[in-house]
């Protein structure tokens, strides 16, 4: 390995060697080329179920991606020390939020067929849609979407590069400030327009319902399952030895103890949005929770109840499970299959009236999403750093101890 830095007190691998940059790209565009391949032939052969199977697949992305981005927000905002190594990674994934202008085309091709409720032409005869739509039209729908692409490109941009400077630049207090002053807004912005996506790619499904905590319980599912993939990141990194101080087992601690903290607000969020439809008892709001009580549907709303909540918490509740890299890595995979099966709760429900059925066509709609997004972070990780060696607060990252 190349790249050796002495920098700040801290001795790390910096940079992947040509040779590994190659082959980690070389794996990113493997993934891209048979996701979209398996995509294209899932559109081929069931046009309808692939527009519901892509935006699940989309959705669980997208999340992800703004999972990360709120991430390095808050660390700066926050002025965090201990998360200045694994912050570059989470860079990395919020780094697929310019990609997902593209990954989008395929659901604006077919929001015809996904919001035919609101889209179609008998929308204006019911009146409990009729009074919506002058938010839920085409053309506004569109352009709130070109607005939400162009925050989360300008946003993952400007951070990714600001934070890249500092690998080099001896002005990084100036530097870092600069992304601390930025923050606060950020995290507005980045919060008003997931909410509003949220409300439009997926509570619109069903126009008729609406929920005001709807996007809170987007933003924590997408931060959750953020966490997991930097888990198994950081434990991928470690475990080929290209940190030795800036990313150690105390880090894996913290994140274990982050993806933890969030399972539980998940679950706060979740059971708040439950509990006030169940207890209002108003038929535009449980209508959503009696289309995924039908048949087999129970049985994936009581796999959330129990794979979302309650196994994840008591698993990640032993110090040791979080400071193992087994027993993390288990919890990460778990999680980001959970998350996949919540999206698959949202979306699929509108389709399958009469009980969820797997198949290889909502395969498809996954790895072509995945594919891509796993070819973006390829391309992010192949350049540059992989912490930010010049960051004013990497001595304290060094530093970090769990008592």
């Amino acid at each position: 390995m190349s790249g050796q830095v002495v920098k700040n007190g801290a001795r790390d691998v910096a940079k992947l060697t040509p040779e590994q940059a190659k082959r980690v790209v070389t794996f990113g565009a493997a993934a891209a080329v048979v996701g979209l391949g398996v995509a294209g032939a899932a559109y081929a052969v069931d046009r309808q179920r692939f527009a519901y199977s892509y935006l699940v697949g989309f959705m669980f992305v997208t999340t992800i991606a703004l999972g990360a981005l709120m991430f390095v927000l808050i660390q700066h905002v926050t002025r965090a020390g201990w998360s200045v190594g694994p912050r570059r990674q989470m860079e990395w994934v919020s780094g697929i939020l310019p990609w997902t202008v593209a990954l989008f085309v395929p659901v604006a091709m077919n929001a015809h067929t996904l919001y035919e409720a609101w889209m179609g032409p008998h929308a204006a005869e019911d009146k409990g849609i009729a009074k919506k739509l002058g938010y839920l039209n085409p053309q506004f729908f569109f352009i709130r979407a070109a607005v939400f692409f162009s925050a989360w490109a300008l946003l993952a941009w400007w951070f990714g590069k600001t934070s890249a400077a500092l690998d080099d630049s001896k002005e990084s207090k100036t530097l870092t400030k600069k992304m601390q002053a930025a923050s606060a807004p950020a995290i507005l912005v980045t919060a008003l327009t997931l909410t509003f996506a949220a409300f439009d790619w997926l509570m619109s499904l069903e126009p008729k319902w609406y929920s005001t905590i709807f996007g809170v319980y987007i933003f924590s599912g997408g931060f959750w399952s953020s966490l997991a993939l930097l888990a198994l990141m950081t434990i991928y990194l470690q475990g080929k030895g290209f940190f030795q101080r800036v990313s150690t087992v105390e880090h894996r601690h913290d994140i274990g103890k982050l993806l933890f903290g969030f399972t539980v607000f998940w679950a706060y969020i979740a059971f708040s949005q439950f509990f006030l439809i169940w207890y209002a008892n108003i038929p535009e709001e449980t209508i959503f929770f009696k289309h995924r009580w039908v048949e087999s549907w129970q049985q994936v709303s009581m796999l959330l109840l129990f794979g979302h909540f309650v196994i994840p918490f008591l698993w990640l509740m032993p110090r040791t499970i979080k400071r193992s890299n087994a027993g993390l890595a288990i919890a990460a995979v778990w999680c980001l299959a959970m998350h996949y099966v919540d999206m698959y709760w949202l979306v699929m429900p509108n389709l399958d009236h009469q009980g969820a059925h797997f198949t290889w066509i909502d395969l498809g709609g996954l790895l072509g999403p995945v594919g891509v997004a796993a070819l973006a972070i390829a391309l992010r990780a192949s350049k540059g750093s992989l912490f930010p060696v010049g960051d004013p607060r990497l001595p304290e990252a060094v530093r970090l101890q769990n008592l």
